[in-house]
């Protein structure tokens, strides 16, 4: 049986979530119906458009830019501040009512979400049908609404959920993609961010059409693995599956958001080493080392994406975290601007199991020796002691200064 992979987005969510409650204690206007953004303060980094009404897109204003900017567009423009504990508390509701559904969800977001559809497919008339049930049936419990593309995989469930808003439901399988995708902007293909289009147009290519018909070789050579990765989006292949055991809830991991919008990889690599020294001491503090760790990536215009390994023996040493971490990182960066960088552990085992080695391990980042280990363990029993930058190393130093 083919697969059956529904993408479900909320439609603005901060600032429909934020309408529905305002509506509930008595507002006499919808904020969804004016033009209205969700921002807040530029010193917490959240002094962007977050969200956006239908109205205000009118004015131009996009999610990710100033504010100052969106009520340059728009003067008359209202703003309410983000509540994110209001969001999160939404965000749980939907997700419990559609796991009534399914558990077979993952939950990439806090407003998006996919789901595989195919093993309760037999339970309904068709896909189409369970699609408008459930869009429906959101609409009248908790008052905002979703769009749903139905496609065989998640990219093109993505990109289906993406067309025509608000209350949609969208197909786009394999056959459609010539007619329905190809003839989109370059622009409009998931993960094609800002600096890929402006080489794809160098090389003349505008349309998702022409990608999808270019020499792969060609695009490579320009844009490395992105470049193979856009091309095969734009011919609808996606060979990732909906991994509905979520790695956080079996896993260890930090994410940070960056002051500044990172650009290159020289800012990128001091965080990920903070990001994988955090997140080995959560480790071996648990007593436990990883067999898989993914490097989560968020864009500055609020695109995100992950990208994942196993490891070829499980660790929870900072220096093999952080290697792997880079390595996954320069594989999937797109060369966008980067907002958030986290690292994430999962196929946890107890750190004192003894573990078969395997033939493959020269493949992947090997733990340090004996000679490192002692060294990392002198240095947390001086921090016990001490604090925790009691002892600091010198290449940090070196940043600092």
């Amino acid at each position: 049986m083919a697969s059956i992979v529904f993408h479900i987005d909320v439609n603005s969510a901060y600032l429909s979530w934020t309408a529905v409650e305002q509506l509930k204690k008595g507002a006499e206007v919808d904020l969804r119906e004016i033009p209205a953004i969700i921002g807040g303060d530029q010193k917490s980094r959240h002094g962007v458009v977050l969200a956006k009404s239908i109205s205000a897109k009118k004015y131009g204003i996009r999610t990710g830019e100033p504010v100052v900017n969106a009520f340059r567009k728009c003067p008359n423009l209202v703003m309410e501040p983000p509540d994110h504990r209001l969001y999160r508390e939404k965000s749980a509701r939907l997700m419990r009512y559609l796991r009534g559904f399914t558990h077979e969800i993952e939950q990439v977001s806090v407003d998006e979400c996919y789901m595989d559809f195919t093993g309760i497919a037999d339970q309904y008339p068709s896909p189409l049908e369970a699609a408008f049930l459930i869009k429906n049936g959101i609409r009248d419990r908790f008052g905002f609404t979703v769009n749903i593309g139905v496609s065989e995989n998640k990219l093109l469930a993505k990109m289906a959920s993406d067309f025509e808003k608000p209350d949609k439901v969208h197909t786009l399988f394999l056959k459609e993609v010539p007619k329905k995708m190809w003839p989109l902007p370059i622009g409009d293909l998931f993960m094609a961010g800002h600096s890929s289009v402006e080489v794809l147009k160098k090389l003349e290519i505008h349309t998702i059409g022409e990608l999808a018909n270019a020499d792969p070789q060609l695009i490579e050579l320009h844009l490395k693995s992105h470049g193979r990765m856009l091309w095969e989006f734009a011919n609808g292949v996606d060979h990732s599956v909906v991994q509905w055991e979520q790695i956080e809830a079996k896993g260890i991991g930090n994410s940070t958001t960056l002051s500044e919008d990172a650009k290159t990889i020289e800012v990128v690599k001091p965080v990920l080493e903070e990001l994988a020294n955090r997140v080995s001491e959560r480790l071996r503090k648990a007593g436990q080392k990883a067999g898989m760790v993914s490097v989560e990536i968020k864009y500055a215009d609020f695109q995100s994406m992950s990208h994942q390994t196993r490891l070829g023996k499980s660790a929870n040493e900072q220096e093999v975290l952080y290697r792997t971490a880079c390595q996954l990182f320069e594989k999937a960066w797109s060369g966008e601007p980067v907002r958030l960088l986290g690292i994430r552990t999962a196929k946890l085992v107890d750190a004192a199991e003894p573990e078969q080695l395997s033939i493959f391990d020269i493949e992947f980042p090997e733990p340090p020796d004996e000679k490192h280990q002692r060294l990392q363990k002198a240095m947390e029993e001086l921090e016990k002691k001490y604090g925790k930058n009691a002892v600091i190393k010198a290449s940090h130093l070196k940043r600092k200064k």
